[in-house]
């Protein structure tokens, strides 16, 4: 009875050593951690979308509790303004901030997950993405390149840009060089101007050496600590090129896939944060910018109505020529177009009430 005790105890201790080294693997995978390098389009801390890119890191980071610690790298770092794709696809990084319409020419309809010539506005647009398909779209037109897109700040409405000299009528737009981004550019172009693609940290050069005629960028609160009023004073309304200005977090999936499943939902969760969070900063601070620009000397123009109707009949042709690229191209199109028309009559409502309540 005696040495059996002492035997029993140590079978027992075994065991229980052999299951403690059977779990540890779990626990340890359970609180492993994760470095990611974002990537972005924007100069560090550019308002709007390059602030979007800090906190969205700043989010994940703090609600992983470390687990995953996210490190922006502004355009030019790691890969140029452009390249944030490329970078996420190879790997050079496993997140980025951006937009989608920089990917539209190597991926036609990516344009669309930002915004459109007269398109929906930012509800619209979220409900589309959210609640109308568009999110399944976009990552079946993403899958390929092992990325995945996700909503992840928004700008709000842009403004219609601005000009050297004043726009009369449809006659001024061509031959006029315009600095614009995404679906505009092409519709631009169909107007007879010719339009440039510039990344943000080399616009105010390009203006100030006389390259450029006009530039679109964002809203008031993004242009204003550009300058663009010094050398282009007319800054026409409405943004009919961009009436949305949603960011992109793009992620790569091979990264994704390695983490727990509860860091996974942290990423998304965050990335929708973000895309609420910049929304409501944007209308706060695009009220107070407005006002300061003027103050510098902003002449806040419309657009001529020959301006806006030929310009809405160039997208359409734009819009229905970009649906022939391919079979997922239009089926992104259709989607896109219905999501419009279905919304439309509520989204004229909330205007309309909107308006007229301001009025009173």
């Amino acid at each position: 009875m005696t040495n059996s005790q002492p035997l029993k105890s140590r079978r027992t201790f075994i065991a229980a050593s052999a299951t403690g080294v059977m779990a540890a693997p779990s626990v340890v995978r359970a609180q492993e951690s994760f470095n990611w390098r974002m990537v972005t389009s924007w100069q560090k801390n550019l308002p709007g979308p390059g602030v979007s890119a800090e906190r969205l890191a700043q989010r994940i980071s703090t609600m992983s509790n470390g687990r995953l610690r996210v490190t922006v790298f502004p355009a030019g770092s790691i890969a140029p303004a452009f390249g944030v794709l490329e970078a996420v696809s190879t790997g050079a990084a496993e997140m980025g901030h951006t937009a989608s319409f920089f990917w539209d020419g190597a991926l036609p309809g990516a344009a669309f997950f930002t915004t459109a010539p007269f398109g929906m506005g930012p509800l619209g647009h979220q409900t589309w993405v959210e609640q109308r398909g568009g999110q399944q779209l976009w990552d079946e037109l993403y899958r390929p390149r092992g990325v995945r897109g996700l909503l992840a700040g928004n700008t709000g409405p842009s403004m219609g840009g601005w000009f050297r000299k004043p726009i009369n009528s449809v006659e001024d737009i061509k031959g006029l060089r315009i600095r614009v981004s995404g679906m505009g550019g092409e519709v631009y172009a169909a107007l007879g101007a010719v339009p440039q693609n510039i990344p943000p940290g080399d616009i105010f050069s390009s203006l100030e050496r006389g390259t450029i005629d006009a530039v679109e960028l964002l809203a008031p609160v993004n242009d204003l600590p550009m300058g663009f009023e010094r050398h282009a004073p007319f800054y026409y309304m409405p943004g009919f090129n961009k009436p949305n200005g949603a960011g992109e977090a793009l992620i790569s999936l091979p990264a994704f896939a390695k983490l727990p499943a509860d860091i996974q939902r942290i990423v998304e969760v965050a990335c929708q944060a973000e895309h609420s969070a910049a929304l409501a900063e944007s209308g706060h601070a695009n009220a107070t910018a407005l006002l300061e620009l003027v103050a510098k000397g902003a002449k806040i123009t419309a657009f001529p109505q020959d301006v806006m109707k030929a310009a809405q009949a160039k997208t359409n042709e734009v819009i229905d020529a970009k649906a022939q690229k391919s079979p997922l191209t239009a089926r992104i199109v259709a989607s896109w177009r219905e999501a419009l028309k279905s919304g439309g009559p509520w989204a004229r409502i909330e205007s309309y009430s909107e308006q007229a309540m301001r009025s009173l």
